[in-house]
């Protein structure tokens, strides 16, 4: 890591250490309601395989109260803007707040805004591609029942797109600007909204092969396209695109001075550190910008191979599903005795309320479930604050990230096996894209407790209600995965 620029890990004793600042923010959060379980986080010696118990704490914390959750989350953002470092030159060590403090309102003479106003007419009536078809109407509306029924969304998943499908006129966002942050993102809205007819600001690194199919993948489309592009001549793929990372002054500053009503939209995603990196750039260029526009929306993806809270209804289904899962009763007693235990456990204790799932895939590693958890944190934060936020569990979909991943990708192959519906790319982010055009337009009132709020809609494919604690069945899945692979 030496050398680093742009949003670093903070140096401890001599080197940037991801563990050490991981472990320190979980311990850091957890401290304003949970010292016990602050001083256990902080004195976990194997961060990298220990992480997973202290992340899970961080949600089971917080269940007594709001005010608990929102404690957390408070401190938790606090911990990563005072940890986190911004070395500009990759020789020098600033706070992150150096970075951005004031930038918001600053102009931006290296870059301009390229406005693409597409040719198209725009969609008039929501549409969701699935299995080679495009659902529309009443077809959708019988897809929605079946995954409801399937325990593959939660119930209020359907009253959102349902009422997305009865007021196409939302469609096209009008008056608003969204801004795409990591545009070419396979779970991110760019396409569906461009094709809806909305004014996009699509961020993305400055690589002109990424903004070359980009635009070619959305020059026919009917909304209308803003980019940052540097000043000079020269092709529009070559110039177009912000780097967050190494360049988030001029980030923040380019996404500051967008017309508005704003919705800042994060869908960032990278490999192991610079995931976290990444995402506190997103958080800090956030916070600038919602202490100028206080009127800005936020909008998340929740990743569902995470720790959630998960409503009574979802904890009877999975136990009434373990009841009635009759061909793998023969087989259930002597694998969990062959395991110690560890295979085809119950997902929860019988009527807990609310449940705790646990879809946490291990080899993703800590890093990926900070990166994940600041925006959970900022999501309920800023909800907290008044802001329109729209924070939806996306359903386990092929996304190259996962294929790359070949104990994932196996996993994956396997579970429909387990009650488990993977998604295609297509039709995950199409569905995500009008859960957030339900919550910019419906506002739906803001739940009794954060947890809630992230169980509203939650598209978690099966995770939640599924017999079986999804880490306990996650092998078994690769190994039928695989098999029927071959």
């Amino acid at each position: 890591m030496a050398g680093e620029r742009g949003v670093v890990f903070p140096e401890v004793g001599g080197r940037r250490s991801t563990s050490a600042t991981g472990r320190a923010v979980v311990a850091d959060a957890l401290l304003p309601v949970d010292p016990v379980g602050s001083a256990a986080a902080a004195r976990e010696t194997n961060w990298r395989s220990g992480y997973l118990g202290h992340f899970r704490r961080l949600v089971e914390a917080g269940l007594p109260s709001y005010g608990d959750a929102r404690s957390i989350a408070e401190a938790g953002l606090a911990s990563v803007h005072d940890r986190m470092r911004w070395s500009p030159g990759g020789g020098d060590d600033l706070p992150l707040s150096a970075a951005v403090a004031g930038a918001a309102g600053a102009p931006h003479p290296t870059h301009t805004y390229e406005v693409l106003a597409g040719g198209a007419e725009p969609d008039t009536a929501l549409t969701i591609p699935y299995q080679g078809r495009r659902l529309a109407g009443d077809d959708l509306r019988r897809r929605l029942d079946a995954w409801v029924a399937g325990g593959i969304v939660e119930p209020a998943l359907r009253e959102a797109v349902t009422a997305v499908l009865e007021n196409p006129e939302w469609l096209r966002l009008e008056g608003r600007t969204v801004v795409v942050l990591g545009a070419a993102a396979e779970m991110g809205p760019l396409r569906s909204l461009l094709r809806w007819g909305a004014t996009v600001a699509a961020v993305d690194l400055p690589r002109p092969d990424l903004w070359s199919r980009l635009l070619d993948d959305t020059r026919d489309l009917a909304g209308r396209l803003v980019l940052p592009v540097a000043v000079g001549d020269g092709d529009l793929a070559q110039r177009a695109g912000l780097d967050l990372l190494h360049d988030l002054p001029l980030a923040t500053s380019w996404v500051g001075g967008l017309d508005g009503p704003l919705v800042l939209g994060n869908y960032v995603y990278a490999d192991g550190a610079t995931n976290v990196r990444v995402s506190t750039a997103v958080d800090a260029l956030t916070d600038e910008v919602r202490r100028h526009r206080t009127d800005t929306a936020l909008s998340f993806l929740a990743t569902p191979t995470d720790v959630f809270a998960v409503p009574a209804e979802a904890v009877a289904a999975a136990t009434e599903n373990y009841a009635q899962r009759r061909t793998s009763k023969v087989l259930r007693v002597p694998l969990r005795t062959l395991s110690g235990g560890r295979l085809l456990r119950r997902n929860y204790v019988p009527g807990v309320d609310p449940g705790i799932n646990d879809s946490v895939v291990l080899q993703q590693g800590p890093n990926y479930l900070l990166a994940k958890r600041i925006q959970r944190w900022r999501a309920t934060t800023a909800r907290a604050s008044g802001a329109t936020v729209s924070f939806k569990v996306a359903p386990p979909t092929r996304t190259r990230s996962v294929v790359r991943n070949r104990a994932l990708a196996a996993a994956y192959s396997g579970a429909h096996r387990f009650g488990v519906e993977v998604f295609e790319p297509g039709t995950a982010n199409t569905l995500m894209a009008a859960l957030l055009v339900h919550d910019l337009m419906a506002r739906p009132a803001a739940q009794d407790h954060p947890w809630q709020d992230e169980a509203q809609a939650a598209a978690h494919g099966g995770l939640w209600r599924c017999a079986y604690a999804p880490r306990s069945a996650l092998g078994l899945a690769a190994l039928l995965g695989g098999a029927s692979a071959r």
